[in-house]
């Protein structure tokens, strides 16, 4: 996976690049499989995209959260921005059941957005988003089909500085928190994985 500015254009503004470089840089935790992938062109001038999967087990092929990052950038600013970048998310995550009906669990799963950046220290503005629940059930023939539950986090939110290794790394910690793994202690560094990443 190309993991810098090759694929920009030479006319690419220079604090876009330097953005991008920044966000792909960051290192994430090895259950996270990450990958470049097209962005939408009408939203800004310039933008970047990037999708992950969080394989919580190393013999499962089923993603337990997934996830899209969209870097937007727009040298003239826009006012519901605040400012000239934007970061764009969507992230979904498969939950048991029991804690799919948690009357609690839509606002929970915003924090999981705002406590990520938080706790990278990544200073934002004019947050906003929304958080949906998806839960299906069997019937008639298809009683016997497990109950399922989904939440589905649409955030975006305007970085107060170019350098956005914190908020890749915020929006990882969001994605692996959505997946349920525990977060990895302050100060511990996760190690990039020797094996090679699956192609998606």
């Amino acid at each position: 996976m190309a993991r810098d500015t090759e694929g920009l254009q030479p006319e690419v503004p220079a604090v876009f690049r330097r953005a991008v470089r920044s966000l792909t840089s960051a290192q994430f935790r090895p259950e996270v499989r990450l990958e470049e992938t097209p962005a939408p062109k009408r939203l800004a001038p310039h933008t970047h995209a990037l999708s992950a999967d969080v394989l919580v087990d190393e013999a499962d092929e089923d993603a337990t959260a997934t996830g899209r990052l969209v870097l937007l950038y727009d040298p003239a600013g826009q006012e519901a921005w605040h400012g000239e970048f934007r970061l764009v998310t969507y992230l979904r995550a498969s939950l048991e059941p029991e804690m799919g009906a948690d009357p609690l669990l839509l606002a929970v799963g915003w924090t999981w957005i705002t406590d990520s950046l938080a706790g990278r220290s990544a200073p934002y503005t004019a947050a906003s988003g929304t958080v949906t629940r998806v839960a299906s059930e069997g019937f008639g023939g298809m009683a016997g089909e497990l109950a399922s539950a989904e939440i589905e986090i649409r955030a975006s939110w305007t970085p107060l500085e170019p350098d956005l290794t914190a908020h890749a790394l915020a929006w990882g910690d969001a994605l692996t928190t959505a997946a349920g793994l525990v977060p990895l202690p302050a100060g511990v560094v996760a190690m990039p994985p020797t094996r090679r990443r699956r192609s998606r």
